[in-house]
Parts: structure tokens; sequence; C-alpha cells
């Protein structure tokens, strides 16, 4: 699998024998949350290293960054620089074990809208990851329209449902300065479906107020529920009503022993829209590439220790959804990546074959 993931840069260089030391480290912490000891490494290193060699070697990644000593008898754990060093090393053409794309494709057979693949992956990357899986409905004014369907649930209420051509499913309760029949709320949706399908919104409410100005002369029964309905947002997409689906928080709280910070980590995962806006503002690109950003503290303090590993899910060129795993610095990254950056790609397989 061709798989393109980006982290911090960094400057410092090192030689063949640091960088086996420095991943051996890692993989060893990674797998055992235990400080790594010299003569644990000796007996890792295809060299044959002696510990008193590795210990030299130990003492120069931490005097350049990439380890600490947490006790003084203790060994070494990697830093957050360790592990962008470590993610930049991974090897990119990984493929899944056949366990998860055997669990991946049972899930998800049959899933053929945005919203219910969304759900089902949230679950699948807390599986496959151990830590929390993420997915965001991006919607928003450069969301393109499918269709539109206005329903009258009452004198001046109703009921406006939008479709993007993502398969997002958006709906918001308009109460209109004058009442509107359902069949005035059938023609206007007509109206939009027919004129704009494929337009962002944007472009629509440009459009409509354009036309809505220049046909007032006329002013027939269609322009004037049209602006009624225009008036009170019928085509305003809110960011803070994105559709955000979380699984697996125990994941990540069930080892937390500080009490203060374990309320506000869980307080965020409750938050959905700080969680969208967090996805949003690390996930910007379009280019389909998977995104490692460890040291998460610089946005959110108690989030310290987390990494968050995602993905843009397209459809085309745009971009439909956000796919993440959030979890702790010492997450399996070879094989969340290739999870990440696989159901990416399936969302745009499965997406476009039900269309």
């Amino acid at each position: 699998m061709d798989l393109g993931y980006t982290t911090m840069a960094f400057s410092w260089q090192m030689g063949d024998r640091e960088r086996e030391i420095l991943t051996a480290i890692v993989d060893t912490y990674i797998s055992t949350g235990e400080p790594v000891g010299s003569r644990t490494l000796a007996r890792l290193t295809a060299e044959g290293l002696s510990a008193a060699t590795i210990r030299n070697v130990m003492a120069d990644l931490a005097e350049a960054g990439y380890l600490e000593q947490p006790h003084t008898s203790a060994g070494r754990v990697p830093t957050v620089q360790a592990f962008r060093f470590y993610v930049e090393q991974l090897g990119k053409d990984r493929n899944l074990p056949p366990a998860d794309l055997s669990m991946i494709r049972e899930s998800l057979h049959g899933v053929s809208d945005t919203q219910e693949f969304l759900g089902r992956t949230s679950h699948l990357l807390s599986l496959i990851s151990r830590g929390v899986g993420v997915a965001v409905a991006i919607t928003g004014t450069k969301t393109a329209l499918d269709h539109v369907h206005f329903s009258r649930l009452g004198e001046n209420r109703v009921l406006a449902v939008m479709v993007t051509r993502g398969g997002v499913v958006s709906d918001r309760m308009l109460r209109l300065e004058r009442d509107l029949s359902q069949a005035d709320l059938d023609v206007a949706s007509r109206y939009i479906n027919e004129n704009f399908r494929g337009w962002t919104l944007d472009d629509i409410r440009a459009e409509l107020d354009r036309r809505i100005t220049a046909e007032r002369s006329e002013y027939d029964r269609l322009m004037q529920s049209l602006e009624v309905l225009h008036r009170q947002g019928a085509l305003i997409s809110d960011a803070a009503q994105a559709m955000v689906f979380v699984e697996g928080a125990a994941n990540l709280v069930g080892g937390e022993p500080d009490t203060e910070r374990l309320r506000q980590l869980l307080h965020t995962l409750e938050e959905k829209e700080q969680l969208a806006e967090l996805l949003g503002a690390y996930l910007k690109s379009d280019n389909g590439e998977v995104r490692v950003v460890i040291g998460l503290e610089d946005s959110l303090p108690h989030m310290r220790n987390l990494v968050l590993i995602g993905s843009p899910a397209q459809l085309g060129d745009e971009r439909v959804a956000s796919l993440a795993v959030l979890g702790p610095t010492r997450i399996d990254y070879g094989h969340t990546i290739t999870a990440v950056q696989y159901l990416a790609r399936l969302f745009e397989e499965l997406m476009k074959g039900s269309n």
C-alpha cells in the first residue's frame, strides 16, 4: 500500500547505529511501557553491541533530546521528538492483517450512506488501534448540494432536510415569518433541486439573492416562498451541528491516574464540536495523506502524551469526512496508520459504488 503521511520536522542527523538503537528503544517501550535499559537493547541490536557502547549512544541520544530518564536508576524512555523520528522511519508499504480486513469487510458490508459508514468506521478504528476512533462528517459553505426537501410540521414551522453530494444528511427546524403550505414547499424544493444540484451552499445563496432581487417585479408565489425559506436559513450548514462519531473512550481513560486530567479528557471526548474542530485544524489537506500529530498539548494541555492519526475521506476532489484515531504515544503506529489510510480509501470506493 502506497502510504503518505507527514510529521513535524526536525533537523538533527544521526548515524545508522544511533538510528537502530533509537528504533529499538521506541519499539520496546511501545511493547512494554517500561523504561528501556542498555542490557535489554544489547540483546535486540543486530550488531551485538555491548551494553557499555549502547549506554554511550543512549547518552548522546538523550543529549540530543530523543530520550529522557524518569528515575536515576531506571532506563530511558522516548521523548515526543523520538516518536516523531520513529514515525518518519516507518516503511510505507504495509498491509492490514487478514483478520482486520475480514472484520472491516463484515462490518461495512451493505453500507451505502455516509452516516452509516462513519458510525461503523469509528468503532472499527477503536477496535483496531485500541484507542479512540473518531469520524466526522464535514459540512460547510463549500459543501456541494445533492438535494433538499421541506416538510411542513405545523403553522410557521418547517423541517428542512439537506443532503450533500457526499451523502451527508443534515436537518434544520425553521420558524417562518409567515406560513407556507406543503404544496408551496414542494414547489420550492423542486426549484432548488432542479436548478442548483451540485452547487456549493455559498453559490446557491448568492444566486438566490440575485434571482429574488431580479424577479421582484414579478414576485410570483414561488419567489415569495423561496425568499421566506432563504431568509430563515434553509440552506445554512451549521458546523456546530456536524456529525461526530466517537468510539472507544474507555481505551484511553482506563490507566489514567490523574483524576483532573481524566475529567478534562472525558469532557473533550463528550464535546463533539471540540473534537470536530481539533480534526479540522490538523486535517485540512485534500491530498489524501495520513497526518500523524504527536504532542496534542499544543492545542489542549490535558491531551499531553496523546497522538492523533487521521486522514481526510474524499469523494473526488471534495473532502467529505475526517477519520482519525486518538491514542497514547505508545500506540502501534504502523498498524494504525495503515488502518486509517485503508478506511479513508475504502470510503471513496463504497460511496462511489452506491451512487
